[in-house]
């Protein structure tokens, strides 16, 4: 389907354009709808005071995963996060990890999407499901998106 990989190229710059995300080594990949792969490079920037990655990046890896995984579903609107639940498994040090999206239900105005977290040693370290909402922002005005 050359209109999906069209679209998933887009959302590809579009994660690779925004703001935050030139905080953190990170690369997104998606190859088909409903799922989509990022890889992250944790490093001691991400620490808490015992010396782990914070939970704060464990929410951007998750919700990064799921939401991408079912705006893969939507052509035409940016989604928004209304809801997002985790569950944290093991800690994490530096290291790469690997967040893994999928899209679990809705294709109208609200999508579900869970997704999971690997480490380098291939544990699952943390788990996550959002819910996520068309808004009233079209993809094509988004920088990133529209630059092909």
């Amino acid at each position: 389907m050359p209109g999906a990989q069209s679209h998933f190229r887009a959302l590809e710059r579009l994660y690779q354009s925004a703001p935050v995300n030139q905080l953190f080594d990170s690369t997104l990949k998606i190859t088909e709808e409903g799922r989509s792969r990022l890889e992250f490079q944790v490093t001691e920037q991400a620490y808490h005071a015992a010396g782990a990655a914070h939970g704060t990046i464990y929410f951007k890896m998750l919700d990064d995963a799921a939401f991408y995984a079912a705006n893969t579903l939507v052509t035409d609107r940016f989604l928004l996060t209304t809801s997002f639940n985790l569950h944290f498994t093991k800690p994490v040090k530096e290291g790469r990890v690997i967040a893994e999206g999928h899209w679990v239900s809705g294709k109208r105005r609200v999508f579900v999407a869970e997704s999971r977290l690997i480490d380098e040693e291939g544990d699952e370290i943390g788990r996550g499901t959002g819910t996520f909402m068309r808004s009233h922002i079209p993809l094509s005005g988004l920088p990133g998106y529209s630059d092909g």
